[in-house]
């Protein structure tokens, strides 16, 4: 197999293939700086009515609304922010599972609001189509978006001493979230390149010091010393370059949990000594992570911008808790660990959840953070083991332990040469491998699985396999998971996929697999289904790193080996 690291050539950019785009635009002009009425605009978003209620009477051209809508937008979620907060200076008066629901609408809200000034920054500079990768980071952020306020609104709904809160918040929500669906709308429709446009993809001068691998000059001959030891003595980063490369860092600090041997006790501790909104350009801050088991709660906030975490091997060095939805969290602030901050990076770390089957949600790791990457970690839980909530992200040599649901969220995330472990669920359950939340057409997310490998856990394969196992189910509408050049083993169900309620999202979700193998790949007695289909090679490229998250212009920095297209 060919691991691609640094050489990048030009390639067509499939990822705007039919599925991928806006619904028919009918008689809406072709060019985007063409006049145009907003009831002939709105007829190509999701929703054209509440389109039309909200945009200007006066015709304009596509960029003029698009840019027109990213202002109402930010403007809508500072209102929103504000309702949540005055909720939340009631608290007191509201019960411990409505504050927790709250808090998770308040950190969401603070991220659209983020999101969406970085996006009135890009659309008010230009009135042509932007570069490739510019419009995706666009798409990806207004893609985020619109999971956030879903996400809200999930944890209201699943707090049932909520309600009152819910009552209040919930007409703001769903208008809130029409607003973001019609801004992305026409987003795609006037920034984002058109398909088969072809690119020639370059490294930055950022990802030519990465590549180079050389250590800062300003980097303490402490963390020297630490650094070349895990690079060179316990050989945790290691490519198919030669073996002379290295990550470059910033600085580096070490865990040691009660030892006292190391520059912190904890590992929060050691994030918040992490430098704010650095643009990587220094390297990685590299945070060590001796083999131990650490009982915390971690939380990597936004601002801990290029933060990697290696240890010393998978049940090695362990991450544990037992939060559940049982025990009045909610499935987001559930997780033993929980990550926000843009490239970020985890290696050889064991993180778990032991809350579980009959605590029912229960996550392990929570993944929102944009241009993230785990490589060879373990995530361990029973239902919805990892939440890969958001953004852009990509999973490398993991293994991944589950029941119902385990991988779930709506990121645009490609888990590549992994293992997921289906395990023995609560009595009366079946097993679902994925649940992809994506809610609006035009959102670029998805879950894509490819060259990994399916194999029932020891406590399942004992039991003779008589839990039937499901390779996904549509949580939300437009539910996107394709399984590719992947083994299946016989706990796959003949049906392959699991409704998830009756006829729902069966026409509008994507669910596809192509070149798999072994005994439960066999797609003759797979579900018929409208939304499900058997690929080609030329539809299976749209899922790769390369096309689908983007990753050439990414992953080379952190060094972490991957397959660019097919394999």
């Amino acid at each position: 197999m060919a691991t691609k690291l640094f050489f990048l050539t030009t390639i067509p950019f499939l990822l705007f293939l039919p599925f991928f785009t806006t619904p028919c635009l009918g008689d809406v002009p072709s060019s985007p700086t063409t006049p145009v009425s907003p009831g002939t605009l709105c007829r190509s978003v999701p929703d054209p009515s509440y389109c039309k209620s909200v945009l200007p009477t006066q015709a304009g051209n596509v960029y003029d609304y698009g840019r027109f809508s990213v202002r109402k937008s930010a403007s809508q979620s500072r209102k929103f922010l504000n309702l949540v907060e005055k909720y939340l200076s009631l608290q007191s008066t509201l019960s411990v599972g409505a504050v927790r629901a709250l808090e998770d609408c308040q950190q969401l809200a603070n991220l659209n609001i983020d999101f969406l000034l970085s996006t009135d920054q890009t659309v008010k500079a230009t009135n042509s189509t932007l570069t490739t990768f510019k419009a995706d980071d666009v798409q990806t952020l207004l893609s985020a978006i619109i999971t956030n306020q879903q996400t809200c609104l999930d944890g209201l709904q699943t707090t049932a001493s909520a309600w009152g809160v819910k009552k209040g918040l919930s007409v703001p929500l769903s208008n809130d979230t029409k607003l973001y669906s019609v801004c992305l709308a026409l987003f795609t429709k006037a920034w984002v390149p058109k398909r088969n446009r072809r690119i020639a993809m370059e490294l930055t001068s950022e990802q030519r010091i990465f590549r180079d691998g050389k250590l800062p000059l300003h980097m303490s001959s402490r963390a020297r010393t630490i650094y070349e030891s895990v690079n060179r003595s316990r050989r945790l980063l290691q490519t198919t370059t030669g073996g002379n490369n290295s990550i470059l860092v910033s600085d580096m600090v070490t865990v040691s949990g009660k030892k006292g041997d190391g520059n912190f006790t904890n590992i929060n501790d050691a994030i918040a000594a992490a430098p704010n909104n650095t643009d990587g350009s220094n390297g990685y801050f590299l945070i060590y992570i001796p083999a131990g088991t650490y009982n915390e709660y971690v939380s990597i906030p936004k601002n801990k911008k290029f933060l990697m975490m290696v240890g010393d091997g998978i049940n090695k060095t362990i991450i544990t808790g037992n939060r559940s939805v049982a025990d009045n969290w909610t499935t987001f602030n559930s997780a033993t660990f929980a990550v926000v901050a843009p490239n970020f990076v985890a290696v050889n770390i064991t993180f778990r959840n032991t809350a579980g089957a009959i605590k029912h949600q229960a996550v392990a790791v929570r993944n929102g953070a944009d241009l993230s990457t785990f490589y060879r970690c373990s995530f361990e839980g029973y239902q919805d083991t990892l939440y890969a909530h958001s953004l852009r992200q990509f999973y490398r040599e993991c293994d991944i332990y589950g029941t119902v649901d385990f991988i779930f969220g709506n990121a645009a995330a490609v888990f590549q040469n992994c293992n997921l472990y289906p395990r023995q669920p609560m009595n009366g359950q079946f097993n679902a491998i994925t649940a992809q939340g994506r809610t609006d057409p035009n959102q670029n997310t998805g879950t894509s699985v490819q060259n990994c490998t399916i194999k029932a856990a020891q406590d399942l394969a004992t039991s003779n396999y008589t839990v039937e196992t499901y390779l996904g189910r549509p949580w939300k509408n437009y539910s996107r998971t394709v399984y590719m050049q992947t083994f299946m083993d016989k706990s796959i169900d003949p049906a392959g996929w699991k409704e998830w309620d009756g006829d729902f999202a069966l026409t509008t979700l994507y669910y596809a697999e192509y070149n798999n193998r072994g005994p439960g790949s066999n797609t003759a007695n797979r579900v018929t289904w409208p939304g499900y289909r058997i690929m080609n090679a030329t539809e299976a490229a749209n899922f790769t790193v390369s096309n689908f998250i983007v990753g050439d212009s990414w992953i080379p920095q952190t060094l972490i080996p991957y397959s660019s297209g097919l394999i």
